[in-house]
């Protein structure tokens, strides 16, 4: 490799070793301190990229590539407000363990408290949020240099991908001087030359290659062996649906599938959340094996409290899993390691009698319920939205935080392979961009559901330069429907500080950013306008109308007609 300045080097250095450590997805936020990265990333025959002018939502974007390709994903910034920006995802990141590579460009140090212009101390601005910060400081044309850069990059895609702990994103902040343009002398900065080697290792290989094979701590397995009410239960990051399934079969525990977990079809119990509401004592278990990251279910989540309940937890995607401190037992590893080692060991357990048949009976009778009433007439509510897109044979549905994954959790029976959402810290921000991000790193069959601020919050997103296909549908309730289940939903300035009503036309939105669009008027019509989206390709907006204090008025109602037709079977 030859390279006419020491800027360029390191830039083209550093975009070859993510890319031979398998990060080939880059989302570049232009800028020209970072000139050099993106030229770099765009003229790199391995790499994918793709623009997107906001940072807040470029982090994102990359973000659903990350969660959706299940390899790392690299952002590119330049410097300044710039990588402040990508801080909302940085949370996220951390949060859900998603192995995002943030590659800010920066002014060389000699700026920093000068007063220079787009000059702020990126030094560790992520703090401990991110897993590792590494900063090149000023490119120089010395021998070691090549070493140095590829290491520090390959021990940047290893500790992204949690080699020895969990996955989250990683910090590359590069101090670049001009000049950046690929020149020896640009005419306005003392001119600069490069000469060194900075080849790879032979093959296309890593620079080093990170190593990490732990055997599952099973040392509460004889715990496992002696309960006789357990349940296993699947939640986000467990990936590997089959393998659950097979456990849970082994034990002859029922099976709880988040809708996060991707492993939310047959045999397993959808309805937990109601049945667990109506009837928390019958159904309580005496140990909960639990995969990844569980906790969208508050009748799940106060039952697994309890302190009688034995609650092992593998494979969550966070630093620590443990937020009612109700856990007994936790151990590392990917969660379906975990599960097939379990597999492999346990014998058939100690289930008392009728306990799995007492969970199928309900769930089916629970389902039942709920059908009844979501089909009762062909109006469109939040539940019946979020049940019947999740029943169509998507290969990604990403769904948006608070009120939507809460309707997916309760009332989709079954839900794609892959069911994405940013659950690590919860934000409403970023959605369209995860959900195009998504499809761009795993094209196909891609839907999004969204809330109407959601969405909102988010529009940059659809600004990217090369839009994946992706159906987007969006429920509006003109305001924060999350609130009307709180308590806040009887403050005397409710609507204003918390309901929120912002009365934006989405159908001019959509015409605004160049996208498909669809209102429904029944129901019915949401599989056939799915389906046309997805047909036709491009971005697809379809709007949902309902409202706040109906939807409130129907949950109720399905608590109580689903807690009366329980009582026969878990009542006695």
């Amino acid at each position: 490799m030859t390279h006419p300045n020491p800027s360029v080097a390191l830039a083209e250095v550093v975009v070859d070793e993510l890319i031979r450590g398998g990060v080939t997805r880059f989302t570049v936020s232009p800028g020209s301190r970072s000139a050099a990265l993106a030229r770099a990333a765009q003229e790199h025959p391995g790499a994918e990229m793709t623009v997107l002018f906001d940072e807040r939502s470029a982090a994102y974007f990359a973000m659903g590539a990350a969660r959706a390709g299940g390899v790392p994903a690299a952002v590119i910034t330049t410097s300044g407000t710039a990588v402040a920006n990508l801080y909302p995802g940085v949370v996220e990141a951390a949060a859900a363990g998603v192995p995002l590579i943030l590659v800010t460009a920066d002014r060389p140090p000699e700026l920093r408290e000068t007063g220079a212009n787009q000059t702020v101390d990126q030094l560790k601005l992520f703090g401990e949020t991110v897993r590792w910060f590494w900063e090149a400081g000023p490119a120089e044309d010395r021998p070691e240099s090549n070493a140095y850069w590829r290491a520090s990059t390959a021990r940047a895609v290893a500790e992204a991908r949690g080699w020895e702990g969990r996955p989250g994103p990683v910090h590359l902040n590069l101090n670049f001087r001009e000049p950046t343009a690929p020149v020896s002398d640009d005419g306005r900065s003392a001119a600069e030359s490069f000469s060194s080697a900075t080849e790879g290792r032979p093959g296309g290989r890593p620079w080093i290659t990170a190593l990490r094979a732990p055997e599952p701590d099973l040392s509460f397995l004889e715990e496992v062996q002696q309960a006789q009410r357990g349940v296993v239960v699947v939640g986000e990051g467990a990936e590997g649906s089959a393998v659950f399934a097979h456990l849970a079969e082994q034990l002859g525990w029922p099976l709880v599938a988040e809708a996060l977990s991707g492993a939310r079809r047959p045999p397993g119990i959808s309805s937990y959340h109601h049945l667990l509401a109506a009837f928390p004592e019958a159904l309580k278990p005496d140990l909960a094996l639990c995969f990844g990251k569980t906790g969208l279910s508050t009748s799940l989540a106060a039952v697994l409290s309890d302190p009688s309940v034995t609650q092992v937890v593998a494979g969550a995607p966070g630093r620590w899993a443990d937020p009612d401190r109700a856990v007994t037992h936790m151990t590392t590893g990917p969660a379906p390691a975990v599960a097939r080692a379990l597999l492999d060991r346990v014998r058939e357990g100690k289930r008392a009698p009728e306990w799995l048949g007492m969970w199928q009976e309900a769930e089916s009778a629970c389902r039942a319920v709920v059908d009844d009433i979501l089909d009762y007439d062909d109006l469109p509510s939040e539940p019946r939205t979020a049940r019947d897109l999740a029943a169509l044979p998507l290969d990604t549905l990403v769904v948006g935080s608070s009120l939507p994954i809460r309707e997916v959790e309760m009332f989709a029976h079954t839900t794609p392979a892959r069911v994405l959402g940013n659950r690590g810290a919860s934000g409403i921000d970023g959605l369209v961009s995860t959900a195009l991000g998504a499809a761009w790193a795993r094209p196909g069959r891609v839907a999004c559901l969204s809330g109407d601020l959601a969405l909102l919050h988010d529009s940059n997103g659809f600004l990217v330069d090369e839009r994946p296909s992706c159906v987007l549908v969006v429920v509006n309730n003109d305001g924060g429907g999350i609130f009307n289940f709180l308590p806040h939903a009887r403050h005397p300035h409710f609507e204003k500080l918390f309901g929120t009503p912002h009365g934006r036309d989405f159908e001019a939105l959509a015409a605004f950013h160049g996208l498909g669009y669809r209102r429904l008027v029944r129901a019915s019509e949401l599989a056939p306008a799915v389906e046309t989206g997805l047909d036709e390709g491009g971005v697809w907006l379809v709007e949902v109308r309902t409202y706040r204090e109906e939807t409130e008025r129907l949950h109720r109602r399905i608590a109580e007609e689903t807690a009366r037709s329980l009582k026969p079977i878990l009542g006695r």
